[in-house]
């Protein structure tokens, strides 16, 4: 980075962007090698999940309405029906498969671009072949970090679901059946509260990632230092994230509407050209997100006026290439100073 640590807490939404584009044209070399070894790869597995998972839903989608035709005992009946029970095997073989490759691609490039952005920052040399051997040590600690997301947003859901039965009850105590206008209001006032919690708990997630990088805490202690350090830049962060769902949105429905999956329909070469554009899209946005992510943590980092010394960081960075031994947080763990 070129800017000063005092000057990154003055960047708004534009700067951020500007600052995280500099890094990835800057070093595209380094950078064109993490996409094709691990971001690639992730936009693949998403893109044929997606794909597939229609694919195969629109087959038994097709297979069941026409068993509502056939007559039950019937041998064409029994055919259609483990057709069905087939396709739904393959479905839920095709959602495993998709979730653990998922996992894996994902905390490996999250891995690859948070320690890349570290090194260009503290001015530490970096290869490839280091950024690649250093990957599967600082995979295990995001891991942690992960699980502990999993759990915080599975509590998030039942509670919340307990809350909407209990609004539903008291929706069809007070006002059934003629509150059709109130229940509408106050079913999108609760998504809408849903949405924002749900937005939350994510762009904490995701900055407790880059924290269980560069520092020696991960898992609840990762989300607990992120919820700290995302206090007065909330907006610019969801400003982000939102941004970045509408876009992943976007090139999904692109993905899904042109069909690329079943050749079947005649356009072959339409298909592909629509396929190898969301690719791009998408591998596009894995990279500019993660690397945002990253410039975000030493932007939060500025605004608390927590001064990171970038020799600690690096010599933290640089524990890595051997046994991973933490570093005491007065060490990485940064000294406040006054503006």
């Amino acid at each position: 980075m070129d800017r000063e640590q005092e000057e990154l807490q003055f960047l708004n939404f534009f700067g951020i962007c500007k600052e995280s584009t500099n890094i990835i044209f800057k070093w595209s070399k380094i950078f064109t090698k993490i996409t094709f070894t691990l971001i690639i790869p992730l936009s693949c597995i998403f893109l044929a999940n997606q794909g597939f998972s229609t694919f195969i839903t629109n087959k038994i989608i097709t297979n069941a309405t026409t068993l509502d035709y056939i007559p039950q005992g019937s041998a064409a009946y029994n055919k259609i029906s483990n057709l069905i029970t087939s396709e739904w095997t393959a479905f839920w073989l095709i959602k495993l498969a998709y979730f653990m490759f998922l996992l894996i691609f994902s905390l490996l490039c999250t891995s690859a671009i948070v320690y890349t952005v570290a090194c260009i920052y503290t001015g530490k040399e970096i290869t490839f072949k280091k950024i690649m051997s250093v990957v599967p040590k600082v995979w295990k600690r995001l891991m942690v970090t992960l699980l502990w997301n999993f759990a915080i947003m599975f509590a998030y859901n039942f509670v919340w679901f307990i809350i909407s039965m209990i609004a539903i009850l008291i929706w069809l105590i007070l006002f059934f059946p003629n509150g059709e206008v109130v229940g509408n209001v106050g079913s999108c006032i609760m998504l809408l509260l849903y949405l924002v919690g749900f937005t939350y708990i994510s762009i904490i997630w995701q900055l407790a990632s880059v924290v269980s990088v560069l520092e020696d805490t991960y898992g609840i202690q990762a989300m607990t230092k992120s919820k700290d350090l995302i206090k007065g830049k909330m907006g610019i962060s969801s400003a982000m994230f939102l941004i970045f769902t509408i876009c992943l949105v976007g090139i999904e429905m692109l993905f899904q509407q042109s069909e690329v999956i079943d050749w079947r329909i005649n356009g072959v070469l339409v298909k592909l050209g629509y396929g190898i554009l969301c690719l791009l899209l998408l591998t596009l946005l894995f990279l500019f997100g993660l690397v945002v992510q990253t410039v975000i943590y030493f932007v939060c980092k500025s605004y608390h006026h927590e001064n990171i010394d970038k020799s600690s960081l690096a010599d933290h960075l640089e524990g890595y290439l051997g046994e991973y031994i933490p570093l005491n947080s007065k060490n990485i763990q940064l000294e406040e100073y006054h503006v």
